[in-house]
């Protein structure tokens, strides 16, 4: 009877144990390379932060730290925000190796690094496919310019810049086969100035639509003073760009985020490489503009069914390399591997190809 008594009791006490720790407060932390509260890439990640306050209410707790600079300066960051959290969201590349010398000091932690290639029992990767929404984006570029020339403004020449910037002139050459993506370099995730100067040296060499990958709203800015047209990155930036903008590629990090706290709290968190894209509502294309013809629309919209579908692969053969060699062969599709190390231009991109 004793024996039975016991057992019913380890049984309560387990049964109480297991939703305590359902219903902890989960302490969750985020790194940003750049402005919290500016359009851009940072920004988008701090809404998926406040989307985790609304989905969770009292569950949780977050915080972030903006304006990080990447490479051991992040270092002391991670570290802090390790000293006191659940989870640790690193969420820019050159945070790669700090958040990994975090993750093995202080093994309790979680830690997700953003197109990180580092692995550990408690360190993940996480990126979205913002190629696919890229290369949509570029088949309205293609069928906006007039000048033939598109002008791109890129931070760090990251295997994902890379990416987009190919996804993008592929899309441009499917709808425009004579027009040509110029490439240019700020050197810096978040430089507005740098960013501003070289879309306005691109337009005056003749660019009338661009595009960027860098974490301000300065390449929209510069399109809508000069009249003319703009991809906007990261965010949605009609405001400052009402009649420039054809067309914005963002992300939706907050479903993604909440599923990791969902895991974390269930203790079923689990380390690994998650990379999401237009199927997964991660990766967008939003806010097509009425500018666009509407056949124009009609074949983005049936390209990006094809997309969420898995009947077209952005990057899929043949293509050709910006020297005239084939490197993806007719049948062939690029691997997630070959993705992530990509470091070369297809044929349509001029420019340098720096190093980082």
């Amino acid at each position: 009877m004793k024996l039975k008594h016991l057992a019913t009791g380890l049984f309560l006490t387990t049964l109480l144990l297991l939703s305590t720790v359902a219903n902890a407060q989960i302490r969750a932390a985020f790194v940003y390379v750049g402005p919290a509260a500016e359009m851009g890439w940072s920004n988008s990640h701090d809404i998926g932060r406040r989307y985790l306050e609304q989905t969770f209410g009292s569950q949780i707790s977050t915080e972030f730290v903006e304006l990080v600079p990447e490479g051991r300066a992040a270092t002391d960051v991670i570290r802090q925000l390790a000293e006191k959290n659940d989870i640790v969201f690193t969420t820019s590349w050159g945070y790669m190796i700090p958040t990994l010398r975090a993750a093995r000091e202080y093994p309790k932690v979680k830690f997700e690094n953003i197109t990180g290639m580092r692995l550990r029992d408690n360190l993940s990767s996480f990126a979205d496919r913002a190629y696919q929404p890229r290369y949509l984006s570029g088949m309205l570029a293609g069928a906006m310019t007039q000048s033939n020339t598109i002008g791109y403004v890129a931070a760090h020449p990251t295997a994902e810049v890379i990416r987009g910037i190919n996804a993008f002139t592929l899309g441009v050459r499917r709808t425009n086969p004579r027009a040509e993506v110029q490439v240019q370099w700020t050197r810096q995730w978040y430089a507005p100035a740098k960013a501003r100067q070289l879309a306005q040296q691109m337009i005056k060499q003749g660019a009338d639509v661009l595009s960027h990958h860098t974490d301000s709203p300065a390449v929209a800015q510069a399109a809508e003073q000069a009249g003319i047209y703009v991809i906007s990155f990261h965010s949605d930036m009609r405001s400052l760009a009402p009649t420039a903008q054809l067309a914005s590629v963002g992300h939706h990090w907050g479903p993604y985020y909440a599923r990791s706290i969902t895991a974390l709290q269930q203790q079923q968190w689990q380390s690994g490489k998650h990379w999401l894209g237009m199927a997964d509502d991660v990766a967008q294309l939003n806010h097509i503009s009425d500018k666009i013809p509407a056949a124009v629309r009609q074949q983005v919209e049936q390209t990006e069914t094809a997309i969420k579908q898995g009947k077209f692969a952005v990057f899929s053969g043949p293509i050709q390399n910006s020297r005239g060699s084939t490197l993806v062969r007719q049948d062939e599709i690029l691997s997630d591997e070959d993705l992530e190390r990509m470091n070369w231009y297809v044929d349509g991109v001029v420019g340098d190809l720096v190093s980082f």
